[in-house]
């Protein structure tokens, strides 16, 4: 059996860590043909597709089949990463170091000095944070 394959993971980290090395692994010579030829890009148009699937799982209320959509966008997303990693475009460690920051920036309302009470709150000063930044950035 091939070692990506003997995993036994026992935490969510773990499992983060096997699913990481299985999209990195696939793209390898002794991988899939079809995941080498995969650009970034590429597996981003899955992702929106798988997203899409995952969406319409969870209106169907049925477990089983939420948690293999979610796993199907989530593991695509991974693909992507890993990917774009050897495009040059990006490591994986700063994409979740972008993303940690982004988040918590944006949610001003949580870990800053004036906190929201109600969803419309958080809504408003999350819309607020994100202007701001496109302000900054001279995005329109």
């Amino acid at each position: 059996m091939l070692p990506h394959l003997r995993v036994d993971p026992k935490s969510e980290l773990q499992w983060f860590e096997a699913l990481m090395s299985l999209a990195r692994y696939l793209r390898t010579p002794d991988g899939c043909p079809w995941d080498r030829e995969q650009s970034a890009a590429d597996f981003a148009k899955y992702a929106v597709e798988e997203s899409s699937e995952f969406s319409e799982a969870c209106g169907s209320g049925h477990a089983a089949n939420i948690r293999e959509e979610f796993g199907d966008a989530f593991f695509v997303l991974l693909a992507s990463a890993a990917a774009a990693e050897e495009e040059g475009l990006f490591t994986l460690e700063e994409a979740l170091a972008c993303a940690h920051e982004k988040m918590v920036r944006r949610h001003d309302h949580v870990f800053g000095e004036v906190k929201a009470k109600t969803a419309e709150e958080a809504t408003a000063a999350w819309n607020a944070a994100k202007a701001l930044e496109k302000e900054r950035s001279g995005q329109e």
